[in-house]
C-alpha cells in the first residue's frame, strides 16, 4: 500500500469485470478522491489504481497517462457547473431569481463533498494550456449564458454584455470559494443569500429596454 493510499479510505475490493463505461466511470470517481486529496503533482497513477481496486494495466487500457485522466476529470467537472447554471437560468423568468439561485449553484458546488471545486478552481497544473482552457471555460460559457439575459433585458452590445457577466461569474465564485475556507458561523445559505443581495443590487439597477 503506498503512503497515500494509507490516508484515503479504504481501498475499494476488486470486482467482476466491468463494461467499459461503468468502467471508466469508476476509474474518474476514484481519480477525483485521489486529485483532491494530493493535487496533481502529488497524486500517482499507483494511488489511483490502488484506490480504484484494479491494476495499473487496466487503468492505462483506459487513460494513457495522468494528465489524461486529469484533464477527463476536469472537463466532466467543469461541464458540471456549466450545466446547472444553465439549468438555473432557465428555471424561472425573474432576473432576481436568477441572480439568487446561479450564486446557489456555485456554492453547492463549492460545498459538495466530492471537492470537484478544487480542480477547477485551485488547480496546481494551469500552467497547462489544456488545463487552462477547461479552467477559463467554466467562466466564459457560464458568462455567455448570463450575458444573453443581460443582453436581452438591457439591451446592451454583446461586449458590454459579457463583460458585466464575467463579471458576475468572478464575484459570485471568488466569494463561493473565500465562504467554504473562512466561513465562520455564517451558514452556507445565508452566505448565498448575502452574496445574491449584492449582485443583484448592481446588475439590478440597469433597467429593462422596453
Amino acid at each position: 500500500m503506498t503512503t497515500h493510499q494509507s490516508e484515503l479510505d479504504p481501498t475499494r475490493p476488486r470486482g467482476a469485470r466491468l463494461p467499459r463505461t461503468e468502467r471508466r466511470a469508476q476509474l474518474l470517481e476514484s481519480a477525483l478522491e485521489v486529485f483532491v486529496a494530493y493535487g496533481f503533482h502529488a497524486a500517482a497513477m499507483d494511488d489511483i489504481a490502488e484506490r480504484a481496486g484494479v491494476s495499473k494495466p487496466v487503468l492505462y487500457q483506459h487513460f494513457p497517462g495522468k494528465l489524461d485522466l486529469y484533464l477527463a476529470l476536469l472537463e466532466k467537472s467543469a461541464n458540471e457547473i456549466i450545466d446547472r447554471c444553465r439549468e438555473a437560468l432557465a428555471s424561472t423568468d425573474e432576473n432576481k431569481e436568477r441572480v439568487a439561485r446561479t450564486v446557489e449553484v456555485f456554492y453547492d458546488y463549492v460545498a459538495s463533498e466530492s471537492g470537484a471545486f478544487r480542480l477547477v478552481f485551485e488547480s496546481d497544473l494551469t500552467n497547462d494550456p489544456a488545463v487552462r482552457e477547461q479552467v477559463d471555460r467554466v467562466t466564459n460559457e457560464c458568462a455567455e449564458v448570463i450575458a444573453e439575459v443581460i443582453a436581452e433585458d438591457t439591451g446592451f452590445g454583446a461586449t458590454a454584455s459579457h463583460l458585466l457577466a464575467v463579471g458576475l461569474v468572478g464575484q459570485i465564485q471568488v466569494s463561493a470559494r473565500y465562504w467554504l475556507h473562512n466561513n465562520g458561523d455564517l451558514s452556507q445559505a445565508d452566505a448565498a443569500r448575502l452574496v445574491a443581495g449584492l449582485a443583484w443590487r448592481g446588475i439590478g439597477g440597469y433597467p429593462k429596454t422596453d
